[in-house]
């Protein structure tokens, strides 16, 4: 596009020097001459402009070819949410992306929240619910609301968006065959706060997910869970952290990539310029010394969590950017680090 435009530019001065108003006869040779130039200058640029074009076009497939090399037969857990889901053409275009990674041979899970449909739908029927340490307390009623919403409308409008786009994909929830079985969820530093039916995943049933990977279909997972088989809470329905969910499934199937799909550009250091790549080490010394701070904590906790159980690269990547997720599994190459500037990749 630059290249363009300075052409552009460069052949409008040299047209608007030659063309402006009535030229003496005098100057009739001189402009033959310049427009010699003109016709001279457009074929060098154009001449250019391919050139460059065609080692871009060369350098692209080296640089994808490289990635899915490393890549192949891998099994990729993808955590959406945020703006990437609640805008109409961004949740498009992430379906076309999971669509073309599936056609490209990788095993794509994706792991969805819905954190905007849940307020929505608790406003509506009248259901308050509170938050704590980012974690929303849930009652029995506000669960009931989030399962309603979760593994209803926005599960199967992703699931849906998928098939649409020419890809294969199932809706499931927790519950479903055991997928994600938890133990109650205790919150605060020592433990001790009850935020009521949240859940943390003990067991991933990845047989289950395996076997729809197996046969070429994104199984796409709503965060509500049940309690342990044979355990006295094994009928309880858990809501689950769409991030803890998808950072436990990625490591159960010590997937080669995780991406939290998020409202941010990734990790900021205190000039607010993007860190885009970090290991457990660096997290725990940025938090330490307030770098990181906040609802970023989170976050970057969850990413470490899945990088410590096998997961090759944790990306906290920036779902406002378009096609975010083909730009960060296949512009990394064979170093599989993602692109350089949609995010932060996290590695032990």
């Amino acid at each position: 596009m630059q290249l363009f435009s300075a052409s552009s530019i460069a052949i409008a001065s040299i047209l608007g020097t030659a063309t402006h108003g009535f030229v003496p006869t005098s100057l009739s040779s001189r402009l033959h001459i310049h427009q010699n130039d003109i016709s001279t200058t457009i074929s060098s640029l154009a001449s250019t402009a391919t050139e460059e074009a065609n080692n871009s076009f060369v350098e692209n497939a080296i640089t994808i070819s490289s990635s899915l090399h490393s890549l192949s037969g891998k099994t990729l857990v993808v955590k959406y949410g945020g703006n990437a889901m609640t805008s109409p053409e961004l949740a498009t275009l992430f379906c076309q992306d999971i669509t073309t990674l599936q056609k490209l041979g990788l095993r794509v899970v994706v792991v969805h929240g819905g954190g905007p449909m849940i307020n929505a739908m608790l406003e509506k029927v009248g259901v308050e619910s509170t938050w704590e340490g980012g974690m929303r307390v849930s009652t029995e009623e506000v669960v009931d609301v989030a399962a309603m919403v979760l593994c209803g409308s926005v599960n199967k409008d992703i699931s849906g968006g998928i098939a649409q786009a020419g890809g294969r994909a199932l809706g499931l929830c927790g519950r479903d065959d055991g997928l994600l079985q938890c133990e109650k969820l205790w919150g605060g530093e020592d433990k001790s706060l009850d935020l009521g039916n949240v859940g943390q995943v003990k067991t991933v049933n990845t047989k289950l997910i395996n076997q729809l990977l197996d046969d070429g279909i994104t199984p796409v997972i709503a965060p509500i869970g049940m309690g342990c088989r044979g355990e006295d809470d094994e009928s309880v329905v858990y809501n689950i952290n769409a991030d803890v969910a998808a950072g436990r499934i990625a490591g159960e199937l010590r997937a080669a990539r995780v991406l939290f799909l998020t409202d941010i550009a990734g990790v900021l250091d205190k000039d607010m310029k993007l860190m885009d790549r970090l290991s457990c080490e660096d997290i725990d010394k940025l938090i330490a010394d307030e770098t990181i701070t906040g609802g970023m904590i989170p976050k970057v906790t969850y990413a470490t969590d899945a990088v410590k159980l096998g997961v090759q690269g944790a990306f906290i990547t920036d779902g406002r950017v378009p096609h975010a997720l083909l730009n960060e599994i296949l512009a990394g190459g064979e170093e599989g680090l993602g692109s350089g500037g949609g995010g932060t990749v996290v590695t032990l």
